[in-house]
């Protein structure tokens, strides 16, 4: 089925929740650059998307006829699996808040963002939206998957019941400009290009890594998740739910090693699998949205070198902090 293409104004008022993160700045970039004028984002200082009161406050007064829900709770693998009370609420609250005042004060169109962490840990690949809740998900980052469905399910029962354009968007790992190269708390991408960066400027030391290197991986450039967000802004999908992603994956030591030659690291690489892998592969299938008009153009070589490029130019930020 063909999308139908919206009408939307060039100054129609858009309110994208979580503007100053990776994927909402490069979201209203993509609008930007698409000719909408009347963006709306509020700091997490100006408005705390977990309170309900605040949320309906702004909603009420500023109405927009378009919400973007990329605001959530996020983390890699040792910050979801140490603090699943945390994700799970956070992510509950910031999204029922949305959500609710949204559809409170009509709101026509909602495009809610998620993971591909939404899905089964064993579920066959490639990942088909159909495969939702059909097994049990990855334990460590049990928390914020749940409350990720829960968002997708609000959307979905909303769509059904009252004819309202709210559509769910779950890509896969995405990285690029804006990332959260906190070693701590970042996803693998941005924590490896971090971590080889470091060891090539210390004389090109050992580059240890969690788990074996073998499970695969699918990266998608989050400017072209932004384009996928806009796409599904300017058009009506006819489902609730679309995996946004490239298709095709690599596994951790392949990725390892595209980092480490983009960086110009020539030391060792020593995996410890004495730490986790976590779900062994996660590929989308990403035909449901390629069939409606969309596909991805950054291909992960290019995207790895575009981001190192941003990372070298704001790696201020990283230099006070020591682990």
């Amino acid at each position: 089925m063909t999308p139908m293409t919206s009408t939307l104004n060039k100054n129609a008022s858009i309110y994208i929740a979580g503007h100053r993160g990776m994927v909402g700045s490069a979201i209203w970039r993509a609008l930007t650059a698409n000719g909408y004028t009347n963006l709306i984002g509020k700091t997490s200082a100006e408005l705390d998307l977990r309170d309900q009161a605040a949320v309906t406050h702004f909603m009420a007064s500023t109405k927009p006829e378009v919400v973007i829900v990329a605001a959530a709770k996020v983390g890699g693998i040792l910050a979801n699996s140490l603090h699943q009370y945390e994700f799970l609420l956070e992510n509950l609250q910031i999204q029922n808040n949305l959500i609710n005042a949204a559809h409170t004060h009509q709101t026509q169109k909602l495009v809610f963002l998620g993971s591909s962490c939404i899905y089964p840990k064993l579920a066959p690949q490639p990942l088909k939206e159909e495969y939702l809740l059909t097994g049990p998900l990855e334990p460590t980052n049990e928390g914020y998957a749940i409350a990720k469905i829960a968002g997708v399910k609000l959307c979905q029962h909303i769509k059904n019941q009252y004819q309202k354009d709210f559509v769910s968007l779950m890509p896969t790992n995405l990285y690029g400009s804006h990332d959260n190269f906190d070693l701590k708390s970042s996803h693998v991408l941005p924590a490896m290009l971090r971590k080889f960066h470091e060891a090539k400027l210390a004389n090109n030391a050992p580059v240890t890594l969690w788990g074996s290197g073998t499970p695969m991986r699918e990266f998608l450039h989050v400017d072209d998740m932004a384009k996928a967000v806009v796409f599904a802004v300017e058009n009506t999908l006819p489902a609730h739910l679309y995996n946004v992603g490239t298709g095709t994956d690599v596994t951790i030591k392949q990725l390892a090693e595209t980092i480490q030659r983009i960086v110009g690291h020539t030391g060792d690489i020593v995996w410890d699998s004495s730490k986790p892998d976590g779900t062994p592969r996660k590929l989308m299938d990403v035909s449901k949205l390629k069939n409606e008009g969309w596909q991805f153009a950054i291909d992960l070589e290019n995207g790895i070198k575009e981001t190192y490029k941003w990372f070298l130019e704001n790696t201020e930020a990283y230099k006070q902090v020591k682990y």
